[in-house]
């Protein structure tokens, strides 16, 4: 059975620069669509250098966080274009990535009951 933060991870390196996920997005495309909070656990531990975590946001089109973070995050994504309104928020109907073949990233097991925990 492949590995959740793998899994995350795989979808994430595909999203390209200037362009952002939600963390449901991914969520559902793995098969787990109420597993938002355990992509963001899957982001938290990853490798910065080889996970372009910044570009996975919330549905709401925010940045997600406390401490330090959000402001590295916010940062990095305004670098690759993403602007911010006043409120916080990007324009997700303009920036959100949608996967061209999103059956690619899911999980054989993703109906397993077990998967992905």
């Amino acid at each position: 059975m492949p590995n959740f933060y793998d899994a995350v991870y795989a979808i994430v390196r595909d999203i390209p620069r200037g362009k952002v996920m939600a963390y449901g997005q991914i969520a559902t495309i793995l098969g787990v669509p109420r597993a938002a909070r355990a992509v963001g656990y899957a982001l938290k531990a990853c490798d910065a250098k080889q996970v372009p975590w910044q570009r996975v946001i919330n549905a709401q089109g925010r940045i997600s966080g406390h401490g330090e973070r959000p402001a590295l995050q916010r940062a990095l994504l305004e670098k690759e274009g993403i602007r911010f309104d006043a409120d916080g928020a990007c324009d997700l109907k303009r920036k959100q990535w949608h996967p061209p073949d999103p059956e690619q990233y899911a999980p054989e097991d993703a109906h397993n009951p077990e998967w992905p925990f």
